[in-house]
């Protein structure tokens, strides 16, 4: 994500919520309601208080009238209870259901964003976007509204009411506020600044402990604790010290506020206190000010803390809309060529259910990495791909189910231009088992039916394990197909992980199956075992295999050898082996080796 600048355009970045404050503009509107009948009975104390002391001042006063005012301030009392508790049940509450909508917004999105902007984004900074920054956005649209509106109102109304009851005093009193207005202005220039750099240490630091914690087998196994740890402090220690500065310059600004308020009330009691002297003022007018302006402290401490949680709301705003104005760089384009994979083929499909068509591809504006690939697939055919690490098999396959972009005209699924299918259409005729083999956190079961959206089966999980030769570990385990496997299969070998990876992508039952080199991690004889069970379980359906090991080719209709992005070799294995070539060479060694 770039930087960007604080200063200025804050409240635009709020425009984001303006669906968000629509919707429960009537649970805000109430609230704000509540909120202004609270003021109200605030600002009606001091009066009964001002009218009480002037009544018994005058040595000559009836008790029933003292006692119908405590009457009155207690009702007004038991309203700034029971409206404070409805203005923070609607006004809370509705920041809450949209810091809770807008998260569910941002991870809907993140979702539908191409793999390559999570190569280029960090997991940690978007695990604080997610969480911290999000939280910020809540505290703006619900304490720092409150407060701003709140401080407003309340300021206005004092200073009027202050100025209708004695002008003199309240002209003397108003001096510091300009200054304290300039002050808040420079406070929450200062803030944004401050809280953007303390929400990218957090970021940095969310992403040591997640690959720390994803890489902690390999982190073991080299003996790097040390310096694990050693990094973790230095973010910690910068998370520590961005947090620091935005402390410290909100505990300057506080304090200084309520000094320059404090000092608003030493000018009220050498002026107000000389007019009650000269007889010009009455006690309880001099307390009824006194009064308003201790009330007038929180208006002046208000506007500092919406200056500082607004400011971070919006920093924090920013960042999310940072994510949600990012679109996809791959999405469906002609919507009016869109069906699901299940329906009837497109009008040109000729049999062949992959084709490829004088494909070159780079990433970004890098060297080509593949050169002129033309292969064409029967559908029920099985492919082979063999290649040098590098050469770009893995790339290929990535491009068929638009994971990458081609260009236009170069991929075709039966008999279609990729790009002109719909992405979810396009990618549920693809079981993929890719080269790492990423596991949930919980059981083999749940992670090898991962994609299938029929009827619990067990019958069915059982053939997949043996297809994929796992029915043999699952023994093993100590509550069978239900073992819970950890976080990325921490319990699994390189092996099972793959071996299950096989079986998520085969229970689906796709038209075309892909294998990105998953038998890499097991032995010869039980990659045979696993190949002789996908060639009779796909026996009509297509099947992609990349592999090193030219064995696992022997079922298959076509073999590709890929060299340094260019397609080498193709045609049947038997042919391949008869040409002396690369394939050729290769299965003869393996053969001597075996």
């Amino acid at each position: 994500m770039g930087k960007t600048k604080i200063e200025g355009g804050i409240l635009k970045e709020f425009k984001t919520l303006s669906a968000f404050f629509y919707k429960y503009r009537f649970k805000y509107i109430g609230g704000f309601i509540c909120l202004f009948m609270v003021d109200a009975a605030q600002l009606l104390i001091p009066q009964f208080t001002k009218r009480a002391i002037n009544l018994i001042s005058r040595q000559e006063f009836i008790w029933l009238d003292v006692f119908k005012l405590c009457l009155a301030m207690v009702a007004a009392m038991s309203v700034i209870s029971f409206g404070r508790f409805l203005w923070r049940l609607l006004i809370h509450g509705s920041s809450r259901r949209i810091e809770s909508e807008l998260r569910q917004k941002l991870f809907d999105h993140l979702l539908k964003l191409s793999w390559d902007f999570f190569q280029k984004n960090k997991i940690g900074d978007l695990i604080t976007r997610s969480t911290s920054d999000l939280g910020a956005v809540r505290m703006a649209i619900g304490w720092g509204l409150v407060a701003g509106l709140d401080g407003t109102v309340m300021a206005l109304s004092i200073i009027i009411i202050i100025f209708i009851q004695d002008t003199g005093t309240a002209a003397f009193a108003v001096l510091p506020l300009p200054f304290i207005t300039v002050l808040i202005i420079f406070f929450g220039r200062m803030v944004g600044r401050r809280f953007k750099r303390a929400q990218e240490t957090n970021s940095a630091l969310n992403e040591t402990v997640q690959e720390t914690f994803a890489g902690i087998r390999v982190i073991k196994s080299f003996v790097k604790e040390a310096a694990f740890i050693k990094r973790f402090a230095e973010n910690n220690d910068d998370y520590r010290e961005a947090n620091m500065a935005v402390v410290k310059l909100h505990s300057f600004f506080m304090p200084l506020i309520s000094f320059l308020a404090g000092f608003t009330s030493l000018i009220v009691l050498l002026a107000g206190g000389r007019r009650v002297v000269l007889g010009l003022m009455t006690p309880g007018d001099l307390v009824a000010l006194f009064s308003y302006m201790n009330m007038l402290i929180w208006p002046m401490l208000g506007a500092g803390f919406t200056v500082n949680i607004v400011q971070r709301g919006a920093v924090s705003l920013r960042r999310i809309n940072e994510i949600l104005n990012t679109e996809p760089s791959i999405k469906s384009e002609n919507v009016e060529f869109c069906g699901d994979g299940g329906g009837p083929s497109h009008s040109g499909y000729s049999g062949n259910i992959i084709e490829i068509k004088d494909l070159s591809f780079a990433y970004g504006e890098g060297r080509n990495v593949l050169h002129d690939i033309n292969i064409t697939v029967k559908e029920g055919a099985t492919l082979g791909l063999l290649g040098r690490t590098g050469a770009g098999k893995s790339t290929l396959v990535k491009l068929l189910p638009r994971m990458l972009d081609p260009p236009r005209g170069t991929i075709f699924v039966k008999g279609r231009d990729v790009r002109d299918w719909d992405l979810d259409a396009l990618r549920s005729l693809f079981g993929v088992s890719p080269q790492d083999s990423f596991m949930f956190s919980d059981s083999i079961k749940n992670n090898l039916t991962y994609g299938y959206d029929g009827e619990d089966n067990d019958g069915l999980v059982k053939m997949m394990c043996c297809i994929s030769a796992l029915d043999r570990d699952i023994e093993t385990f100590s509550d069978g197909i239900e073992t819970l496997i950890g976080e990325r299969g921490l319990t699994l070998s390189g092996g099972q992980k793959q071996r299950l990876s096989i079986a998520r992508a085969i229970v689906i039952q796709p038209e075309i199956l892909i294998l990105d080199d998953s038998l890499s991690a097991v032995d010869a004889e039980t990659e045979k075992r696993i190949v002789k069970n996908i060639y009779r379980a796909r026996k009509n359906k297509t099947t992609v295999i990349i592999s090193h090991r030219v064995s696992a080719f022997a079922g298959a209709d076509y073999a590709a050898v890929l060299e340094g992005g260019a397609l080498a070799e193709y045609g049947a294995p038997a042919a391949l082996l008869e040409s002396g070539g690369y394939y050729a060479r290769t299965a003869a060694l393996q053969q001597l080796y075996e």
